[in-house]
């Protein structure tokens, strides 16, 4: 295993709900593109097949692996990189919002289902029931979802940090009310907090890559997704996109891959020294 300096590409997509053809045909295009920015690692958005809390997703969800599976595994082989997205899975007659990562080989090398579902989206899919962290060339990758790193589920980070993380991948897809415009700030409290305090805490980076458009069907509809795809690392901005509904966008970003960090009950001296626990 090796580390060192990689470069990472958040694909901010639009995502068409109920179009899974057009928005994997719109991924694929993004993907190459960060093949030529020779990008070591891409991430798309969350459930960028179906559409989040979509209705088709009852009855356009595949398997996984799968044909939609399939398809992105021989992207990533062909192109030579780590590829990683936001699907939506059946398993027999469950749903779930998944993510998915590939290597630069096409394999499947980590599977992970939500937990922290949105009270909207319970409909949907169901809870995941496990977390995973996978060893490749560029460290220990682990992988949630959205809302996964909300301020009061932090615990899911803090599990993959202590499973040995040093890069989190967050599919995700930040929807806000129609009328929040630019002069609002996206990050806040509910994104840049969270995901730095994971990020300072451990030494690692997390990286959270958005969908933009407007959501037409579901309980959402009339809502839109902006964007805003970010990136940090223990202290700084890595990566940030643009912040707006039809600001699709490449964020490309070079960072050192954070060294290992603590194990085991190492982890709660060092959160200790660090204030994170009394005394």
């Amino acid at each position: 295993m090796t580390s060192g300096k990689i470069r990472i590409g958040m694909a901010q997509l639009l995502i068409e709900g109920g179009e899974p053809d057009r928005n994997l045909d719109r991924a694929e295009e993004y993907v190459r593109r960060a093949a030529n920015e020779q990008c070591d690692i891409v991430l798309l958005p969350e459930s960028m097949d179906c559409g989040w809390t979509h209705p088709s997703t009852f009855d356009e969800c595949e398997p996984i692996p799968g044909p939609r599976t399939e398809r992105l595994a021989r992207l990533a082989a062909e192109l030579g990189l780590f590829l990683c997205a936001g699907l939506t899975e059946q398993d027999n007659r469950k749903i779930y919002n998944a993510a998915v990562l590939f290597d630069d080989k096409g394999n499947l090398i980590l599977k992970y289902r939500k937990i922290n579902l949105l009270e909207v989206e319970q409909p949907f899919y169901e809870i995941g029931d496990r977390l995973g962290v996978v060893s490749t060339r560029f460290g220990q990758i682990g992988v949630n979802v959205c809302a996964d790193n909300y301020g009061d589920s932090l615990e899911i980070g803090h599990v993959l940090a202590r499973m040995g993380a040093q890069l989190i991948l967050s599919p995700s897809s930040w929807t806000v009310d129609y009328s929040i415009d630019e002069d609002t700030d996206p990050y806040g409290d509910k994104w840049l907090g969270p995901l730095s305090t994971l990020a300072g805490l451990y030494n690692i980076a997390m990286v959270s890559t958005t969908s933009v458009g407007y959501i037409v069907g579901g309980p959402y509809e009339g809502k839109k997704m902006v964007g805003c795809s970010l990136a940090v690392g223990p202290n700084q901005i890595l990566g940030q996109g643009k912040y707006n509904e039809l600001a699709s966008d490449l964020i490309i970003f070079d960072m050192e891959v954070p060294a290992p960090h603590e194990k085991g009950t190492q982890i709660g001296a060092m959160l200790k020294r660090k204030g994170f626990y009394p005394q």
